[in-house]
């Protein structure tokens, strides 16, 4: 139903008061928690929970997001091809871009030498403290991470909260829709109408988001203190300048030769980012990325197929992370890595960042696993970064958090499914 056109004299509408805007919301609750958690940091650990919570009620729709959006575009699909065309075009992305992005951590991490001149003996270190990290990495292997794709049963898919696994089914599930042809009409008419509901209920918890960032934030500075930048503040530098570099330089040059502005997609996606600053995780604003990118013109499948995949398979901010990282434990070890045992460094983390992919803490899990399989650098020099890991963490998950944003546009473009028009129109504001 088209609605109807206002009259000549209607009054415009009023902008709302910028105190509504979610992202200054947001951005307030961050400045708030941090201040609490900096003055009185039993407080702020106290208030851990609050950030917990809403990450957990936004897991609870990832599920139904992924499903229904990916079932439901396959099934509108003018030729299934198109999954296996889409599927590997964003797999061939994210394997060139993720390499890349470890090179740049081994570059600026050669360059910069943030762990030289620490001498700290290996002996001294109190392996302990990352002997948990180090048995998940030791649990983790590309065979079990093949075989956890594949859920129990269908049903499970969507309740175990795996997104590779929801991703799996929904492929599934779409192409038999297809396939079946006109019979299954009302099964996607209802998908359809199951979509608008759960994406009107991730609206309703989006207005959470800023108790969520306030109890996240206000945990993070209570339980690890500001302080504890200033002793490793060259590594947490450093990381936060390569991360940046990577997003203006490489990413920017990805979008120039697509034809968008990296700095605009990222001022279109403030509310997200700020939300994922403030909770440390990318996945509370996944719902809101897949909206926001149909919303500027990317088609609909491929949104649904190209997001969900990348945040297991294109984590460019956390292969910056592991490289950087291990060249600071080995620089503050005394440790010289030949340029042979950086490449295999490299190619390591490469394999394991994805055998490891979606598992809680992944950024420091595949740096464990990493490290056990290079042996020249000690697992335990993993305990002098356990400290500002979690200030780290923000980093990598703003960071993976553009990465997919740009793929999805480029993918979407490479297949002829974005509207230009909507995009220029949604990154102009």
């Amino acid at each position: 139903m088209i609605p109807p056109t206002p009259a000549p004299d209607a009054a415009p509408a009023r902008p709302l008061p910028i105190w509504r805007h979610l992202y200054v919301q947001v951005l307030a609750a961050i400045v708030i928690g941090a201040l609490i958690g900096h003055l009185w940091p039993d407080t702020g650990k106290a208030l851990k929970p609050l950030g917990d919570g809403f990450i957990k009620l936004v897991k609870m729709v990832i599920a139904p997001v992924i499903f229904l959006t990916l079932a439901g575009g396959i099934a509108g699909m003018r030729e299934l091809g198109q999954v296996g065309r889409v599927a590997a075009k964003a797999l061939g992305y994210f394997l060139v871009v993720s390499t890349f992005a470890l090179f740049v951590g081994l570059a600026i991490g050669n360059l910069l030498q943030p762990g030289a001149g620490l001498h700290v003996d290996p002996a001294t270190l109190d392996a302990g403290a990352v002997a948990g990290y180090a048995a998940a990495a030791h649990e983790t292997s590309l065979t079990g991470f093949a075989m956890a794709i594949i859920p129990d049963t269908m049903v499970s898919a969507l309740t175990e909260g795996s997104i590779l696994q929801t991703l799996f089914v929904a492929i599934l599930f779409g192409v038999a829709l297809s396939l079946v042809g006109e019979p299954a009409r009302p099964v996607l008419d209802l998908i359809e109408r199951l979509t608008l509901i759960v994406f009107r209920i991730v609206g309703m918890l989006m207005r959470l988001a800023p108790i969520g960032a306030f109890g996240a934030i206000a945990f993070t500075v209570g339980a690890y203190g500001a302080g504890s930048l200033v002793q490793l503040g060259a590594l947490v530098a450093t990381f936060y300048l390569t991360a940046i570099l990577f997003v203006v330089v490489v990413l920017g040059a990805i979008g120039w030769a697509h034809g968008f502005s990296v700095l605009r997609l990222v001022a279109y996606l403030k509310d997200e980012l700020l939300l994922v600053l403030g909770t440390s995780s990318s996945e509370a604003a996944l719902p809101n990325l897949m909206t926001k990118l149909e919303a500027a013109g990317c088609d609909r499948a491929i949104v649904g197929l190209v997001v969900p995949t990348g945040y297991s398979f294109n984590l460019d901010g956390t292969n910056i992370y592991m490289t950087l990282a291990a060249l600071f434990i080995a620089q503050a070890c005394g440790v010289h890595l030949a340029f042979g045992e950086q490449l295999l460094l490299m190619g390591v983390a490469m394999l394991s960042s994805k055998g490891a992919a979606g598992v809680t803490g992944a950024g420091f899990i595949t740096l464990a696993a990493t490290l056990s399989i290079v042996p020249s650098v000690p697992v335990a020099g993993m305990a002098l970064i356990l400290g500002v890991d979690r200030f780290m963490s923000e980093c990598r998950s703003l960071t993976n958090f553009i990465g997919n944003a740009v793929a999805t546009i480029v993918v979407a473009r490479w297949e002829g499914g974005l509207d230009r028009a909507r995009l220029t129109a949604a990154l102009g504001g």
